[in-house]
């Protein structure tokens, strides 16, 4: 089985479960495609290999122990008593903890040491027989929309190399679609997830507050950040929901492919960052809706056209939240000039503002999210692009310049304010989603040359009620992906 890289997470898994293929077997191959794609993609920090070829040889091990022990079995009598991803590799995250690694934070402001225990999200994945093969790209302290840092080269997306994948799960989107992983899990404040899974053309699922391990910011005032499934398909996804939130007795892998009853659905362009930055969607996102729709209604459900109206005082109150935990980040005053020009503007500002604002801010979300799925509560799910425009080129958000020769000097020659509202317009319709809570996905619906893999992805967002996660999958899954 040569093409490991080209069969789904699903299809790969219980490959390794029958013992067709080994762990071992499976990470080299992995490794080696980390070797020769990743120079060009940015999308690992941290490689990982010698721990992951010792962790894949204690999983065969492992297999070998549990064959022996039911050698009177069917061949794949062992695949009951192994792990749900026994062998699977994939990578964390450089926002997530890993023992023994690393953790840059995407940021030379910080001291880079291993880290001395898991994360949450990384403890639930081991336990399920994951094998990481390392840290991914992020944005410093994953504040941003693109994957770039002073750290490390820039993060790129494999459809078009001079196009960002996103940000800030950039490095693990960017990962997955260019075959580097099966699928990744990412984080999701704001959009990390669903940004990059529309850039790279991936289905990702931010899934609502609540249902999986936190993300990886423990200063999380508003409870914005989730960990999420970046993948190639709606089952591939399911699979790694099922590691994420493991449940006996219920399986979202085995409910994806059921068809979802005949669904209410309200399409809307409206944004609650319109009042500060008002945007125009370039023609492909609303192609991608279009295209969206067309597959919906042929699926058999109703989509209507929704007015939804959000307060005009939202930017500021999500930005406010958003940025508190940079200001209490634990950097040297004399390392501060090492920051990136947006997390040094937004650090300061955060640590001049009081206590009371942040709070004001807080409260005023809480209204917000109330009013908000008040009114999206007329539909079963609601529809609007993943993206307002096409996937930006390296460097646009910023200016900073990424050539081969020049990437360790890169500098950023934007100014932060207009970095910032760049990213706004680009993903009008993500934040809002991670106030409320509520389940979302993005579906890759449309190529910008007309056939799937030519020229950009673009992709639409559904968000659902609390709890409709499988929902959502199983909407994915019936629409093709």
């Amino acid at each position: 089985m040569s093409d490991l890289h080209e069969i789904s997470a699903v299809q790969l898994r219980d490959s390794l479960r029958s013992g067709e293929i080994s762990a071992r077997e499976t990470t080299a191959h992995f490794l080696a495609r980390i070797a020769e794609r990743n120079p060009l993609l940015g999308a690992f920090i941290t490689v990982t290999a010698e721990q992951a070829m010792a962790d894949a040889a204690a999983a065969d091990a492992r297999y070998a122990r549990l064959r022996k022990s039911s050698a009177a079995a069917p061949a794949g009598g062992t695949a009951k008593d192994l792990p749900l991803l026994h062998g699977m590799p994939l990578a964390f995250k450089d926002l997530t903890d890993v023992a023994g690694v690393v953790t840059t934070h995407g940021s030379a402001a910080l001291d880079h040491k291993p880290a001395p225990t898991d994360g949450a999200v990384v403890a639930v994945l081991k336990a399920a027989g994951v094998i990481s093969l390392g840290k991914t790209q992020v944005p410093e302290f994953g504040l941003t929309a693109y994957s770039e840092n002073r750290i490390a080269p820039p993060s790129r997306n494999p459809h078009a190399p001079s196009r960002s994948s996103g940000g800030s799960s950039g490095g693990s989107a960017a990962a997955v679609a260019g075959g580097l992983l099966p699928f990744a899990p990412g984080s999701d404040g704001g959009g990390s997830i669903r940004i990059p899974a529309a850039a790279c053309g991936l289905v990702g699922l931010k899934p609502g507050r609540g249902l999986v391990p936190s993300g990886e910011s423990s200063a999380d005032p508003a409870g914005l950040v989730v960990a999420g499934p970046l993948a190639r398909s709606a089952a591939d996804a399911a699979l790694l929901l099922d590691a994420l939130v493991p449940s006996p007795g219920s399986s979202y892998l085995d409910a994806v492919a059921q068809e979802p009853r005949p669904l209410r659905i309200g399409v809307s362009l409206d944004s609650p960052w319109s009042a500060a930055f008002p945007f125009t969607p370039e023609q492909e996102a609303l192609a991608a809706l279009r295209a969206g729709r067309d597959m919906l209604e042929h699926a058999g459900h109703a989509v209507t056209e929704a007015d939804i109206r959000y307060d005009n005082r939202y930017p500021d109150a999500f930005t406010t939240a958003w940025t508190a935990a940079v200001g209490t980040a634990r950097i040297s005053p004399h390392r501060e000039a090492l920051l990136t020009p947006l997390t040094r503007t937004f650090r300061r500002r955060a640590q001049q503002r009081s206590a009371s604002k942040l709070n004001e801010s807080l409260a005023f979300l809480r209204q917000f999210t109330r009013d908000t799925i008040a009114q999206y509560g007329a539909w079963d799910l609601m529809l609007m692009p993943a993206l307002a425009q096409t996937p930006r080129p390296v460097g646009w958000f910023t200016g900073a310049t990424h050539g081969d020769e020049r990437w360790p000097a890169a500098a950023w020659a934007g100014d932060a304010d207009d970095d910032y509202r760049r990213q706004c317009e680009f993903a009008p319709w993500s934040s809002m989603v991670n106030v409320c809570g509520l389940p979302a996905v993005t579906i890759p619906v449309y190529w910008t040359r007309g056939q799937p893999g030519e020229g950009l992805p673009m992709g639409i967002q559904l968000v659902g009620p609390k709890g409709s996660e499988l929902l959502l999958l199983q909407v994915a899954a019936q629409l093709g992906f």
